[in-house]
This record gives C-alpha cells, structure tokens and sequence, in this order.
C-alpha cells in the first residue's frame, strides 16, 4: 500500500512539473533573435549597393534602359512635382504672412521661402515623393520578375540582374533627381511669389530680387547634393526589397510597402546627418 501511495504521488508531481509554464529565453537570446535580421539585411544591402557601384564603373552599361527610366522615373513623375511645389510654396507664405506683417517684416517673404526651399524642402519633398511613386514602383517590379522567375532565367541565360535591372534604375535616379528638386524649387517659388502679391502687396520683382540675394553658393551646393544622396537611397532601397522578394504575390505587396517606408525613413535620417556635415564645411 505504500508502494502504490508512493507510485501515485510520483505520478502526481510529474503531471504538475509537465504543466508548470517553462523558463523563457534568455536575454541574450532575444536580444540575438532581435538584432540578427536587420542586421543580416543590412548586410545584404551593403552588398548590393557595392556591387551596383562597382558595375556602373564598368562596362557594359545598358543605355536603353537608363533612357527608359530616366523617361519613367523623371518624365512621369513631372506632373505631381510641378502640382506639389507650386502648393508647398504657396502654403509657406500663407502660414506665415501674419507673422511677418505683425513684426513688419513683410519683405523677408522671399528670403525665408527661398531658404527652406533650396535648402529643405525642396530635396526632401521631391525625394520623399519619388520614393512613394518610383520607389514602391522599383519594388514591385522587380518583385513580379522575382515571383515570376524571369530573374532566375536572366541567370540562366547568363545576363547579370544587378547590372541589367539595378544599374539602369540607379543612374536614372541619380540623374533625374536633381532637375525634378530644381524644378520644385523654381515652381514652389512661383507659387510663393503669387500667394505673396495677393496677400502681402509684394510685387514680383521685389519677391524674386530678395529670393536670389538670400542665396548664396553654400544654398545652392546643399540643395543639389542632398537629391544625389536621396537618389541613391531610394533606388537601392527599391532594387533590395524587389530582388529579395519572397511568398508569390503578398510577398510584392510586402516588399513594395517596405520599400515606401524604409525610403522614406531614410531620406529623413539622411537629411539631418548630410545637413550637419554640409552646414558644418560650407560655414566653417
């Protein structure tokens, strides 16, 4: 009787041991689970943007596909940049203009537009407005061809994708880039120009004489590098979640949307430490 009262109570804390939760990893383990997929990502992109690179030095280049892109990207994008300069320019006058009557400083109107449009505004809503329409673009089509299998028969066939699909992308958004944040910046001072002379009694010529004296080189050199910084960002952040696209058409989706967002966030970052680094030589 013993034996069995024994033998049951033996039964009885292994069933409780069995149903008691189990420890949870360790912190060392989350913190590796965590940091190991952006970090093996980040990697992969380093790889791609030193590949892209070192294939745009060499030969050969597709030319009919950089012109292509150029026309997709640069052309198509032309209408929104035109639409959103001229608005964003407007807007800036607007919402300052009773600051600037209250302080009777109604004539530094162009100066503060000029600025923040060569300066910032300009790179970075033209950029972010790339990255929503040829960023997202980038990404699902080369996601398609990955779903697709057109990737691997390019492989087969012996034609290298970095350079046949990721280095014509890549150039055309270098080259583009900057005329369309040319542009923004020439309509968005238009706009402002308008919404001045209705609002605050500015004529044309004394807006735009005190917009092109506001700006000196320093303006001018940090508003054409930024868009090359942006350029590369948003073609080779569109080329990686494209190429590395995975679960049939969801997986485009997925990749499309991250491409939107991790180019968007990057454009941001970027700014702030490229407008330190800039700020930093051109003053200094």
């Amino acid at each position: 009787m013993q034996r069995y009262a024994v033998e049951a109570l033996a039964r009885t804390m292994a069933t409780l041991t069995s149903k008691m939760p189990s420890s949870g990893p360790s912190l060392l383990a989350v913190v590796n689970r965590l940091l190991k997929r952006p970090i093996q990502s980040l990697q992969e992109y380093s790889y791609l943007v030193g590949d892209t690179f070192v294939k745009v030095c060499s030969p050969p280049l597709y030319f009919r596909d950089i012109l292509e892109q150029m026309d997709v990207i640069g052309v198509g994008s032309l209408p929104i940049i035109l639409l959103t300069g001229f608005f964003i320019g407007g807007v800036m006058v607007q919402n300052t203009a009773a600051q600037f009557q209250r302080f009777g400083s109604a004539s530094l109107t162009g100066e503060v537009v000029a600025l923040a449009l060569v300066r910032e505004l300009g790179p970075v809503i033209a950029s972010l407005l790339i990255t929503g329409r040829n960023g997202s673009g980038i990404a699902s089509e080369l996601g398609s061809m990955v779903v697709t299998e057109q990737v691997d028969a390019m492989r087969a066939l012996g034609t290298d994708p970095v350079r046949k699909l990721v280095v014509p992308r890549v150039l055309a958004t270098v080259i583009v880039l900057p005329l369309l944040t040319g542009v923004a910046d020439l309509v968005g001072l238009i706009g402002a120009s308008i919404v001045s002379y209705f609002q605050l009694a500015i004529g044309p010529v004394e807006f735009w004489n005190e917009s092109m004296q506001s700006l000196a080189v320093g303006d001018i050199v940090q508003g054409l590098v930024k868009p090359l910084v942006f350029a590369i960002i948003i073609s080779t952040i569109g080329c990686f979640y494209g190429l590395r696209t995975r679960g049939g058409t969801q997986g485009v989706g997925r990749a499309t949307t991250s491409a939107v967002v991790a180019g968007s966030i990057s454009i941001i970052v970027a700014d702030f430490f490229i407008g330190k680094l800039l700020l930093y030589y051109l003053v200094s």
